[in-house]
């Protein structure tokens, strides 16, 4: 009984820690949907020191200035896309965690496709080679005359099998 309560303390403790979000309860808008703005758009912008992570799981200094940033452009009755646009401006399109769709990230948009079909064409083509270099079934090279096939019956028909040695 006790394994089975340290298991279940254990499973709702890795659950619980996987929930749990960098931001600081002071950082809480008292408003639940602008909160929930917040949040959402924490989610969406990239964390300048850790790079792989939104603002909104990273513990840097930085990301926390944001979130803060964040909440003061929701709380003065900025839109999202205004929110948005704002941290663009100021630090870039690399704060996007999804970058627009725009000609300078056009490349960057349309790799992962073209890889995916260059390499389907690829496979397509090495199928295609492999299929015309495989010999036919009714390749007249590959069948014996008669000649040879008497040569490699007398040749056969002469060799003994090797004695085993104990």
């Amino acid at each position: 009984m006790r394994k089975l309560i340290a298991v279940s303390i254990i499973v709702f403790t890795a659950f619980a820690a996987s929930n749990v979000r960098a931001v600081q309860p002071d950082e809480i808008m008292s408003d639940p949907a602008k909160e929930l703005r917040a949040r959402d758009l924490s989610r969406e912008l990239r964390c300048m020191v850790c790079q792989n992570q939104s603002i909104d799981d990273s513990d840097a200094p930085l990301a926390r200035d944001l979130r803060l940033l964040v909440r003061e452009r929701i709380a003065s009755g900025d839109s999202d896309s205004q929110v948005i646009d704002f941290l663009v401006a100021r630090y870039g399109e690399f704060v996007l965690l999804k970058p627009r769709l725009k000609p300078h990230t056009l490349l960057l948009w349309l790799l992962p496709p073209l890889a995916l079909a260059a390499g389907g064409f690829a496979l397509w083509a090495n199928s295609r080679r492999r299929a015309k270099s495989a010999p036919a079934e009714d390749d007249p090279l590959l069948k014996l005359t008669a000649d040879e096939e008497a040569r490699l019956s007398a040749l056969i028909s002469r060799e003994t099998p090797p004695e085993k040695s104990a």
